[in-house]
């Protein structure tokens, strides 16, 4: 799998809410950093963010980009069951086939149309 590959199949683990395959695709040492987790680790991930899949309507990765040897950069949309829309974007640095390290930058609501 390419890492490309990986972050897709962390974004689909996560929809599914499939925390076995998560699991797999995440490494022992993996860090996540949001504007509202500073630097947690994979059981805080599993924890606080993992099982927040319910609070979307739906969710759509607009930009798979991979940066250097081992980051990819995810820019994705996605709609709450409240009807907000927001977009993220998250670089996620993937080595020998599992993520070490998520970032995610927030971004704004954008209006339906």
């Amino acid at each position: 799998m390419s890492n490309a590959d990986v972050v897709r199949a962390c974004f689909a683990s996560y929809l599914a809410q499939d925390r076995a395959a998560m699991d797999r695709l995440l490494a022992e040492d993996f860090v996540f950093t949001s504007p509202l987790d500073d630097h947690i680790d994979k059981a805080a991930f599993f924890e606080r963010c993992f099982p927040t899949a319910h609070r979307l309507r739906s969710q759509e990765i607009l930009d798979v980009v991979p940066a250097g040897e081992d980051q990819v950069f995810v820019r994705y949309a996605y709609e709450l069951q409240t009807g907000e829309r927001h977009r993220n974007v998250e670089v996620m640095t993937v080595r020998d086939g599992r993520i070490t390290e998520t970032q995610v930058y927030f971004g704004g609501q954008f209006p339906r149309g």
